[in-house]
């Protein structure tokens, strides 16, 4: 076998069209290396595709088209691809300039389609030359066993080696060996403590000298969450009158060896410091990192005047996609452990004098959130309600909710039995949307229908999805066309790389979170006008 060979044509031809279905509008606007390496994939799996069917064609022993024109039908074919790339390169920037002028961003300045093709070419010969290098492996030991075993059983053995052998170079060393350097950089990351970040000076913050828990054990997010919260200052010079200090329970990786000895410290520390003695009280399942949203948090505490309390615990030092492929049950049992100390101490106070409890979680956090418990533990004695945004595609709530929806609403803002338990709200429409009352308990779901990290789903490598269809989402293109494999791949792309501004993608907005937590966990003493003085707050606030 010849390890250089010329491509084949079937393999040129699917690999353009893949090329340029590459360039058209996503969810979200792709930076141009991104684009680059995507339209590069998208070129490798087409082509991919393409010899695929030639080989399948020729093992099913079909007839081949001979002629003596075939060299420059060939040449013909090959000048096809060229033009079809550029004018879909020529249209490239002016879909992603749409894209970025719907969202309120600044026009990129172009794709440069030298350095596109570039890109994507460097992308489809790496991969080439990993196919034939695997080809060639199977080739050799095919040739080797021939000897023994008939062809067939030779070159079906020889590939079951050649992918172990692949499988084992990529998970057992660049996997793993990426996955530690992942692991001890953001563990290093965790541990640094910012020239800048306050110690506390309240006996009612976490990590004070009063505390149960250090404040270097809080970890890099945990004493954010801690710091920056609104003070009492903060507070009472926006009334105009004086409020109390939020508290801030937070219980980082390092202050325990457990999530069910965290969990116990974390309810200690709430105990502590008064936290069941709020009239409110928020229990935040945080992302991967530990982060949680400020946005969320801050508009919530200045919603319910600052006489809230709020507890969370750590459960990993990587980032949400890397925690949902190395530890995503981890988080789940965290979660679980902190939910079943709050909740079992929470139920046991009195009725009348106990807060009311909430949940809360963005993105990976309202995943876990989710899972942190089942619903016929709380039945006899519920908490008041959940509030998730952003929920992630493999939340099992959230799609056998989106596939049981009411007849007539959309996929990317569905209503549910009408909205007694559960309602969905985006940047347009909030959770006033039900045709029977909201119950007492209550679960919210926000979400924008240009989030990638909700509605991306494998699935779409083949089937369109329902959000896709007329009518869409307001913040979604009206130029995004569903094509098979290509989408997919965009779509991932737009998990990990995409960009938006506050209030598109997976970037919410702290005027949507106001709207949702007032519609919620309904406040007293706001008017309109109040509302719109805070969310004006807010916005200027991101200014700054």
């Amino acid at each position: 076998m010849r390890f250089f060979s010329y491509p084949n044509i079937v393999g040129l031809l699917l690999g353009t069209v893949f090329f340029a279905f590459s360039l058209t509008p996503s969810l979200l606007p792709r930076p141009f290396l991104i684009q680059g390496v995507l339209s590069g994939l998208s070129f490798t799996v087409g082509y991919g595709v393409g010899i695929t069917g030639v080989w399948l064609w020729y093992y099913l022993q079909l007839p081949v088209f001979q002629s003596r024109w075939s060299f420059r039908l060939k040449m013909v074919a090959m000048l096809l691809c060229v033009l079809f790339a550029i004018s879909f390169i020529w249209q490239a920037s002016t879909w992603q300039n749409a894209l970025r002028s719907m969202m309120g961003m600044e026009p990129s300045t172009g794709i440069q389609p030298i350095m596109l093709g570039l890109i994507a070419g460097l992308v489809f010969l790496v991969a080439l030359g990993l196919a034939r290098l695997f080809k060639w492996i199977m080739h050799s030991l095919a040739i080797r066993w021939r000897r023994y075993v008939p062809d067939r059983i030779s070159y079906m053995t020889s590939f079951l080696v050649a992918a172990v052998l692949f499988w084992s170079v990529i998970d057992g060393v660049l996997m793993k060996g990426l996955l530690r350097a992942a692991d001890s950089s953001f563990q290093q990351l965790d541990s640094l403590i910012d020239d800048d970040m306050p110690l506390p000076a309240l006996d009612i913050q976490t990590g004070s000298s009063a505390s149960l828990i250090s404040w270097k054990e809080l970890g890099r997010q945990g004493r954010r969450f801690v710091a920056e919260g609104p003070t009492t200052e903060d507070l009472s010079a926006y009334f105009n009158t004086p409020l109390p200090t939020p508290i801030r329970v937070y219980v980082g990786l390092e202050s325990a060896e457990t999530p069910e000895l965290r969990a116990k410290l974390a309810l200690e520390e709430l105990k502590r410091v008064g936290g069941f003695e709020r009239s409110v009280l928020l229990l935040v399942t945080p992302t991967g990192t530990g982060w949680i949203d400020s946005d969320s948090l801050d508009t919530f505490e200045y919603l319910h005047r600052g006489d809230v309390a709020t507890v969370a615990a750590q459960y990993s030092y990587l980032n949400s996609p890397l925690t949902m492929l190395t530890a995503a049950k981890y988080g789940e049992e965290a979660a679980r452990a902190l939910f079943t100390e709050i909740y079992g101490h929470w139920r046991t106070l009195p009725r009348d004098t106990r807060p009311r409890l909430y949940l809360s979680g963005m993105s990976l956090g309202s995943l876990n959130s989710d899972l942190s418990f089942d619903l016929y533990d709380i039945i006899d004695e519920p908490f008041h309600g959940a509030l998730w945004a952003g929920p992630p595609f493999r939340n099992d709530t959230w799609r056998r909710i989106t596939a049981q929806r009411d007849p007539g609403s959309p996929a990317w803002l569905p209503t549910f039995r009408g909205g007694s338990v559960v309602r969905f709200m985006n940047q347009e429409q909030g959770l006033d949307r039900g045709s029977v009352e909201w119950g007492a308990f209550r679960i919210a779901f926000l979400q924008y229908a240009s989030d990638p990290i909700t509605f991306f789903n494998p699935h779409i490598a083949w089937t369109e999805p329902d959000w896709m269809r007329e009518p869409r989402g307001p913040d979604v293109s009206p130029d995004l066309r569903w094509f098979p494999v290509v989408t997919m791949l965009q779509l991932a792309a737009d998990t990990m790389f995409g960009t938006a501004p506050k209030g598109f993608g997976h970037e919410y907005a702290p005027e949507h979170y106001i709207d949702a937590w007032l519609a919620l966990t309904e406040p007293a003493g706001w008017s309109e006008s109040d509302i719109d003085q805070l969310k004006s707050y807010f916005k200027s606030r991101q200014s700054d």
